[in-house]
């Protein structure tokens, strides 16, 4: 079983699997070297990145994150105004502070290889690290995969991967949706109350709550920040950052007293987006490329559903989460495994079917209203633009948060029977990324990367 703390994870943009995971696993790199008493004897380290990691490693930060974890660093911890600083002082030969306590030289364009055209078998997100000896002695190497929404595995664990906790440990486990919803139903608990006692065998309800609320007001703040920061986004493109004008509009549109709410859900995941796109502070929700959709839908309850609160707040998220765990165990959140299906489609359905529940909605309209956003981003490719993580992703993000909402007021109309279920729907997505080329899952070679880089006719 998967915890609502696996699938979100407070840290940096613009990437989960290409920023957060290769930051992760450097870092582990470097603690492993502490940990088996090797790390002074260190005098060279070598990263080499894989597929997907180095076809668009520049675009998404993957160069810095893999270098910056080595020196101990956090996607949570680390300040994201420091980063580029940091990679421009290793570049001018200041030395790289292996695991925060021990220097050694490092030059980041000629110790980090991307191998843009080589795929590991096991992933499309692969990277392996090396660490030399003064006579070139190779004292410890590693494999690490990048899996999607943060998690990643070293080889030996993605051989017989084991996450989270032992099903023996907690009250209500759970394979896939049909067992989710017969748990529920037999124990008379929402989704919310099923997720949140089996996260009390781990921390106390106070300290859960507390913890998600957290992850709200910094889902909450990169709203705000997003609508604020005017400028570009960067990169060879600079995209014009666009969510500070829609702010303007829509407040006017508002203080004229027109209607059109629904663009405000929009406007909130287009802010998120753009925040990510530029390597701020997000929340993993369950991916960074789809990390506008739920904070998006849950600012929009906060400032349009009468009697808004804290409450609802944590059921949104514990609902969320074991909708999102659903896909996670029995597919992929990882756009270059399974495309952009995996990442927003997973978001929309995660959101579509926490916003049903919050508002009243039946276990199976809840159901419902997750099936229905999966089965209408079927196929979704993840074609980023330069390897950027701006187009089409920032505006993909606006469009599927407005989605979420109204299948989230479809399905309340309707008693929750349907003819596909939400297991099927997760199989069908799983089999669809598996049957799609590699050049529409995150590598930047088809799609809208490929249309938009070639020269008009």
């Amino acid at each position: 079983m998967l915890s609502v703390f696996d699938l979100f994870k407070i840290g940096i943009g613009p990437s989960s699997s290409h920023t957060v995971g290769p930051m992760l696993a450097s870092k582990a790199f470097a603690d492993l070297l502490l940990e088996q008493g090797v790390l002074d004897q260190v005098q060279r380290i070598k990263v080499n990145l894989y597929g997907s990691l180095a076809l668009t490693g520049e675009g998404h930060g993957t160069v810095a994150a893999a270098v910056l974890g080595l020196e101990g660093n956090t996607p949570r911890g680390i300040d994201p105004e420091s980063i580029a600083p940091r990679m421009q002082a290793l570049r001018a030969s200041e030395p790289l502070h292996l695991a925060g306590k021990f220097d050694i030289a490092f030059d980041p364009d000629r110790d980090v290889e991307l191998h843009k055209h080589l795929f590991l078998p096991q992933h499309a997100n692969g990277m392996r690290i090396y660490a030399f000896a003064a006579d070139g002695h190779e004292l410890l190497r590693e494999t690490y995969f990048s899996v999607g929404g943060g998690f990643i595995l070293t080889e030996a664990q993605l051989a017989a991967p084991q996450t989270g906790q032992s099903d023996d440990d907690i009250p209500y486990s759970f394979c896939n949706s049909a067992e989710l919803m017969a748990l529920c139903r037999e124990h008379g608990k929402t989704m919310a109350q099923l997720v949140l006692a089996n996260e009390c065998t781990k921390l106390d309800e106070v300290e859960i709550r507390r913890r998600l609320l957290e992850i709200a007001a910094v889902m909450q703040g990169s709203v705000a920040r997003g609508y604020q920061h005017e400028g570009r986004l960067p990169g060879p493109f600079a995209v014009k950052r666009r969510a500070p004008a829609l702010y303007q509009r829509l407040l006017a549109m508002h203080m004229e007293g027109r209607a059109d709410v629904m663009l405000w859900p929009t406007l909130y995941a287009i802010a998120v987006s753009e925040e990510n796109a530029s390597g701020g502070r997000i929340v993993t929700a369950p991916t960074n490329g789809a990390a506008g959709i739920i904070p998006a839908v849950l600012q929009y309850y906060r400032d349009f559903t009468p009697g808004a609160n804290d409450e609802g707040i944590v059921d949104f998220l514990l609902t969320a989460a074991a909708i999102g765990m659903l896909y996670k165990m029995n597919a992929s959140i990882s756009g270059a495994e399974v495309g952009c299906q995996g990442e927003v489609g997973v978001a929309c359905s995660m959101a579509a079917g926490a916003y049903c529940a919050v508002l009243g909605g039946t276990l199976a309209q809840v159901e419902n209203a997750a099936e229905i956003a999966m089965e209408h981003h079927l196929g979704l490719t993840c074609d980023p633009v330069g390897g950027q993580v701006q187009v089409p992703c920032v505006e993909r993000n606006g469009v599927a948060a407005e989605k979420a909402i109204k299948i989230a007021q479809l399905a309340l109309l309707e008693d929750g029977q349907h003819l596909v279920s939400l297991d099927k729907v997760i199989e069908t997505m799983y089999r669809t990324g598996l049957d799609m080329k590699n050049s529409y899952k995150e590598t930047s070679l088809g799609g809208l990367a490929l249309t938009v880089a070639q020269p008009e006719c």
